[in-house]
């Protein structure tokens, strides 16, 4: 693979001088989008990404990308998040392998036609449908999950046989920069390419007619990137976030009233912290920090302006600094429960019973994931059933969205589509029906052709019935 072309000493000087400003260095305009797109539509016409063994070997690259390169992601998500090493290591790099190594194992099973039941007027022919990469696609990820939000799409899209632009999130810089600088050396250079774009480019980018769309971030930048798309009809996945509701109930402690189980809740979870980060979670190593001061200064207003904080609450602008929060006496129409808590605050409502969950739940619009924590499986059966969200866990907050077997995608205001797995092959691939026809058996279906006779008519309603009464369902020729 070729190494990209080194930029012109002033572009060079230009970068620089952004990196000491703290911004992204090399900066994407759409313009250059657009010729990047072009290599890349080039490349995927010549069928370059379609082969087996050229995806093996680009899965297999992205692998050797996160193994060898571990200290320079955990340095990175330190630098943008204080993102501690075991939460880079586990929830980013391990995640992102795991999605690779199961492609490459289960890539060729995959890439196989799957027949599908013939009937009566198909019966020499071959039916099947077949997976084939839509092309071009652009993956946009967001900086809550900088690193997986990017290569785990990429993984599916590689799969799939597609070509691809990935936009890291503008808000990591330093991960944005690093995924810049190392997908060139790992990926082929003309198929996969990695650019840094703000967040106000993104609609434009979008405009330039991708095959697909792959957005994850706040709705508001989602509806966004769908208005766009829809311009050129290109069709998107949409993973957002939102008010994530979670479930606690009597049944995990002790049968006593609503707000006495809200009291025993919030000292469970001040001693569970304490535990976790010591006495002060500004000195923790464990605990990170807010991504820039935008997304620092709305939080913290937030937390001001709703409900009583019962634990936490101190915060230190310098340093993006906001405690692990519980509210209390929080109301519906206080604006934490408006919009998305992109921090670490957790605002706490009582409800009586069950029914009043599942109606709060149902009155909101339609989330990412909706948790409950019950030792009662009917409470956990109930909610599961009777509330729709984009995936469902009981008794945990993470491992539903970290498990390569189990789609993750929204509903509703949280999204559209799905990843993980097979799922991401599925997005990023078109499944195209086709029947190999034979003529041999022109002597039966040529009944259904003009001059239109009553006794051909007749003829195939008796076939058809035959076979309603044989298989269970009805075959017209």
């Amino acid at each position: 693979m070729s190494s990209p072309p080194s930029p012109s000493p002033s572009r060079w000087f230009k970068s620089l001088r952004r990196t000491r400003l703290g911004e992204a260095c090399l900066k994407t305009y759409p313009v250059q989008c657009q010729d990047l797109l072009k290599r890349a539509r080039v490349a995927f016409r010549a069928e370059r990404s379609v082969k087996e063994s050229f995806r093996l070997a680009q899965l297999e690259a992205v692998v050797r990308m996160l193994e060898e390169h571990e200290c320079d992601f955990v340095d990175a998500l330190g630098r943008d998040l204080h993102k501690p090493r075991f939460e880079t290591v586990v929830s980013e790099l391990i995640l992102a392998k795991n999605e690779a190594l199961f492609a490459v194992n289960n890539l060729r099973k995959w890439m196989q036609p799957q027949h599908v039941e013939r009937n009566l007027a198909t019966t020499l022919d071959e039916c099947m449908v077949v997976n084939e990469p839509l092309g071009v696609v652009f993956i946009v990820g967001t900086w809550c999950s900088p690193v997986q939000m990017c290569l785990v799409p990429l993984v599916g899209a590689i799969a799939a046989g597609n070509c691809a632009i990935i936009s890291p999130s503008e808000c990591t810089t330093h991960t944005a920069t690093l995924l810049h600088r190392l997908v060139p050396s790992y990926l082929d250079n003309e198929c996969f390419h990695v650019i840094l774009a703000g967040t106000n480019d993104l609609a434009d980018i979008v405009e330039l007619k991708f095959d697909h769309v792959f957005f994850s971030g706040t709705r508001e930048e989602g509806i966004r990137i769908a208005q766009a798309a829809a311009q050129s009809l290109t069709p998107v996945t949409l993973v957002l976030s939102g008010k994530n509701p979670c479930y606690v109930d009597q049944h995990c402690d002790v049968a006593v009233t609503a707000q006495h189980v809200q009291t025993r809740l919030v000292q469970a979870l001040k001693c569970c912290l304490m535990r976790f980060y010591g006495s002060d979670p500004r000195e923790s190593r464990s605990f990170g920090r807010m991504v820039n001061l935008d997304i620092f200064n709305r939080t913290r207003d937030l937390l001001w302006r709703s409900g009583k904080v019962a634990v936490g609450g101190q915060v230190t602008e310098a340093e993006k600094y906001i405690a692990p929060t519980v509210l209390t006496e929080v109301t519906e129409s206080d604006p934490i429960m408006q919009q998305d808590v992109l921090g670490p605050v957790l605002p706490v409502l009582t409800v009586n019973n069950v029914d009043e969950t599942v109606a709060f739940i149902n009155k909101q619009e339609k989330a990412l994931c909706v948790y409950v924590y019950s030792n009662n499986s009917k409470v956990i059966s109930r909610i599961m059933s009777e509330t729709s969200s984009g995936s469902f866990c009981s008794n945990d907050c993470s491992l539903q969205s970290l498990m390569v077997a189990l789609p993750f995608g929204g509903v509703g205001a949280s999204g559209m589509g799905s990843y993980h797995g097979r799922s991401s092959f599925d997005t990023f691939s078109h499944r195209k029906s086709c029947l190999l026809r034979s003529t041999r058996f022109e002597c039966v279906t040529y009944l259904r052709y003009p001059p239109y006779e009553d006794r051909n008519l007749s003829l195939m309603a008796w076939a058809s019935t035959l076979s309603q009464k044989s298989q269970g369902w009805c075959q017209i020729l």
